[in-house]
């Protein structure tokens, strides 16, 4: 492609946006909306899945074994437990261990009785932390079957929970995000087909005169990628401030909930929010006025 026609090219998509001015404006302002509203969205589900993530990382799973297991076999049962992939983390609590904590959290001073007993006498055992809780059922089955494990504590409520929870805001998100697309196709399909109503003598004359069909259908395509950035990049700045100014606020007030709430920074939002609202857009605009090119303008 010549330089002078890719400049041709932009020119025109340029032109197109002035043209029509009123439906290029109302589909700038459409595609901002729906980013807008996808990128507060997007911001609540980052921070919720976060929760989540964290509520998953505090639910694990509990091995107990035989009486009389060596201290090898429960070295080697450890090591095939760490080694599953749906296995984030495995800890090992020795009896010992177990009654120190026992006693600092339950006894205090009346622990002094059993200076020279140990009532967890046989309860050593692994604390397993999953990747994703949804997996327990599996992991659970393989646990209950390796040889020397006498009991496995789980809580299945709180896994089938988290794990509802997750499949939820999937479906959520694919809902939003699917309403919103279409909106703004629509509104770029619209801008697009009066850019080619007002034009139609030109592109007539093009044709006449041997334009190609890319030199007569690209500057349309130029038109909605163009309204697909400036719509997707100007509520960016509106949801960046909105964003750090309520995370600011709720760390404030809210502080003593800390523990529980671990909001997301602005930067690790920002980091994958900006690269797909602007794809988004641009993704909006190209598939937009590409089909309305493909379907209304014959040449």
């Amino acid at each position: 492609m010549r330089i002078s026609t890719l400049a041709y090219t932009f020119k025109q998509g340029f032109k197109n946006i002035f043209r029509n001015k009123t439906f290029s404006l109302a589909s700038i302002a459409t595609i901002g909306s729906c980013v807008f509203l996808f990128g507060l969205f997007y911001s609540v589900l980052l921070n919720f899945q976060n929760i989540v993530k964290e509520a998953q990382s505090g639910v694990a799973i509990t091995v107990f074994f035989d009486e009389g297991t060596s201290d090898e076999r429960i070295q080697e049962i450890g090591n095939e437990i760490a080694a599953r992939d749906e296995v984030a983390k495995v800890n090992y609590i020795s009896e010992d261990a177990a009654w120190e904590s026992f006693k600092v959290d339950y006894l205090g001073e009346y622990a002094d009785g059993f200076e020279n007993d140990n009532p967890l006498a046989g309860s050593s055992n692994y604390e397993i932390y999953m990747k994703d809780v949804s997996k327990q059922p599996a992991l659970v089955t393989y646990l209950e079957s390796l040889e020397g494990v006498s009991k496995v504590n789980r809580s299945d409520i709180t896994a089938d929970t988290l794990s509802n929870v997750n499949v939820l805001i999937g479906y959520v998100s694919a809902g939003i995000i699917f309403i919103l697309l279409a909106v703004s196709i629509f509104l770029i399909s619209n801008t697009v087909t009066i850019g080619i109503s007002v034009r139609k003598e030109e592109i007539s004359i093009m044709k006449l005169i041997g334009a190609t069909d890319f030199v007569v259908r690209s500057p349309f395509v130029i038109e909605g990628i163009i309204i697909g950035i400036i719509g997707s990049a100007l509520p960016l700045v509106a949801v960046y401030y909105i964003y750090n100014n309520v995370i600011a606020y709720a760390v404030e007030k809210f502080s003593s909930l800390s523990d529980i709430l671990k909001f997301l920074s602005v930067d690790e939002v920002f980091y994958t929010l900006i690269p797909i609202s602007i794809a988004m857009g641009v993704g909006i605009g190209f598939f937009g006025s590409f089909s309305t090119v493909r379907k209304h303008l014959k040449v």
